[in-house]
């Protein structure tokens, strides 16, 4: 017969409170549950182990008594094992310390507080191992779809699933689709206008199978936009750099902005300074609950030199600017 850590099994230390152990097992019952993991041998058994540690170690007087066993077998393997441990004062039927002739199997009411009626797990035979029934007898009863008999739980929805997406700037102007993969199922997943970095996007009916005849959790789209080369986005609005060259800037003109709704004519009153911001109304990106309406784009000025200036067009500027000199003072 083989000793059970029943402490490793769980992840928890040996001197955890009531409160972590429960937890601990929560996390790991609904993780390897056989509803959630259908036809996985490998989680069945999990599930089946870490439930016979917590009924274990939950209960004090089995963990006292479990406790006091532990500490033996450990001084045996210090002494370097010799012999085979005697188990044989710690059987429940010996009357060894802290005996008792029944052990607690957790009940289907137990079973759908502690999961919100994740029961519906039926398993042949009591199931506990050798070691568990040595110490505390056979786990006689029904309990939890665990131990004898077939125990229907209430209809609980299947887990929610998460996806990371990232999406371009332009996508998110548009909307747009992704191809998601859960499992073997694959998906069209629509985006919709205006989403932002944080949004999530919730599938209905996408996730994780259902309990006990429960429906389909959500799959939920988990968003990042990607930076864009030329905007900035703030909220609804975009904000962009203008760079003209200071003869429009001094002279006045117009300028062509390429916007995601496509292009759109600035006109640029002379005297214009670097630094000036025009607002284009509604030309920015549509407002996520209401995709109909737009934020502003902002377009800020930036005077550059114009290139391939001739040697003649450098004199002009130089008489200009000894003359505006020479004004001034």
């Amino acid at each position: 017969m083989d000793f059970k850590d029943y402490y490793a099994i769980l992840g928890v230390s040996p001197d955890a409170d009531e409160k972590t152990i429960k937890k601990t097992y929560q996390k790991l019952a609904k993780k390897y549950h056989p509803d959630v993991n259908p036809g996985d041998k490998t989680a069945e058994a999990k599930f089946k182990e870490s439930m016979e540690a917590y009924q274990a170690i939950s209960d004090p007087e089995k963990r006292r008594k479990y406790d006091e066993l532990r500490a033996e077998y450990q001084q045996w393997q210090n002494r370097g094992e010799r012999g085979d441990f005697d188990y044989g004062r710690w059987q429940t039927n010996s009357g060894g310390r802290g005996g008792s002739n029944q052990t607690y199997t957790m009940s289907p009411e137990d079973f759908a507080e502690m999961f919100g009626g994740a029961g519906g797990f039926s398993g042949g035979g009591d199931g506990y191992s050798d070691f568990f029934s040595t110490l505390f007898g056979g786990g006689g009863g029904q309990g939890a779809g665990f131990s004898g008999g077939s125990v229907k739980g209430r209809a609980r929805s299947g887990q929610d699933l998460e996806v990371e997406v990232q999406v371009t700037l332009e996508e998110t102007y548009n909307g747009t689709t992704r191809l998601i993969r859960t499992g073997e199922k694959q998906i069209e997943a629509k985006i919709p206008k205006g989403v932002r970095t944080g949004s999530k996007v919730r599938i209905v009916g996408q996730g994780g199978p259902g309990i006990s005849g429960g429906a389909r959790g959500n799959l939920y789209l988990n968003i990042t936009v990607a930076p864009h080369t030329r905007f900035v986005r703030d909220g609804d609005d975009l904000k962009v750099d203008l760079p003209v060259d200071f003869y429009q800037a001094v002279l006045g003109g117009e300028a062509r902005i390429r916007t995601f709704g496509g292009e759109v004519l600035l006109k640029i009153p002379p005297l214009s300074q670097s630094g000036k911001r025009f607002r284009l109304k509604g030309k920015g990106m549509p407002n996520l609950e209401h995709p109909l309406q737009y934020g502003d784009l902002f377009a800020e000025l930036s005077i550059v030199l114009p290139e391939g200036m001739s040697e003649q067009e450098i004199t002009a500027l130089r008489d200009l600017a000894n003359k505006r000199s020479t004004t001034s003072v």
